[in-house]
């Protein structure tokens, strides 16, 4: 599977605390997620926007994956469209933690996707309230030892199929992995990951998103539609 990941760089990486919970890069982290069983191409962005996302790329890419921060507004808004569209054609797509505020969460979603937030690392306890859906398989329960707080009211649509509902330790709840489908495509939203936390470094979190990766990813003709997007569609004669 062709997976396209595409991080953010911005100062609190280079903190002493973000050095510390990725001495290799958040970046390299997440891409290495999903590394094991696909071809990943890695992208950055910064407050110049999205680097190298070309529409050869984006053509290319079966499942998208998304996290962002500080520089939300530097992303190109055609880039934006495009990214959409080629969503609602199949495409899979991941967001993660604060790409809820990206323009192209919002542009899916069609909603502001604010949310209440306290920067103070606390533990967070993922409850599955689907544990039939194959993104959950074998995950019950997630434990984050210290993660942001995330909590509602989250302003989103009703996802089509809630996943997981995060509990933190000052008592917020959250709607922490949530899939919308839009279009032929399938998206997946997950809360945990702030950039000074190690959070990607979790077993059950790695886990989680190659299921997910696995879940959003296009199927069968979707899949041929999408890589083949100017082939004509077939007649049938009766």
């Amino acid at each position: 599977m062709k997976v396209t990941v595409v991080c953010e760089h911005n100062a609190s990486m280079d903190s002493e605390e973000g050095k510390k919970a990725y001495p290799e890069g958040m970046n390299e982290c997440i891409a290495g997620i999903f590394s094991e069983k696909n071809d990943v191409t890695l992208l950055g962005a910064d407050d110049k926007g999205v680097h190298g996302l070309t529409d050869e790329i984006l053509e290319g890419t079966e499942v998208l994956v998304w996290w962002g921060h500080w520089y939300h507004g530097a992303v190109d808004s055609e880039l934006v469209e495009k990214i959409a569209k080629r969503v609602q054609r199949g495409m899979g797509m991941i967001f993660l933690h604060s790409a809820h505020d990206s323009k192209p969460f919002k542009r899916l979603l069609g909603s502001s996707c604010s949310l209440v937030w306290r920067e103070d690392g606390e533990f967070e306890r993922l409850w599955c309230v689907n544990p039939t859906h194959p993104i959950a398989r074998g995950l019950q329960t997630i434990d984050i030892p210290q993660e942001e707080m995330y909590g509602e009211p989250f302003d989103i649509p009703t996802p089509d199929e809630l996943v997981y509902i995060g509990w933190f330790e000052g008592g917020e709840v959250f709607r922490g992995g949530c899939v919308f489908l839009r279009g032929r495509g399938k998206i997946f939203y997950f809360n945990p990951g702030h950039e000074t936390y190690p959070t990607y470094k979790l077993p059950d979190v790695r886990r989680v998103l190659q299921q997910a990766c696995e879940y959003v990813a296009p199927q069968g003709e979707i899949l041929e539609k999408i890589c083949c997007p100017h082939r004509p569609e077939p007649s049938y004669k009766r």
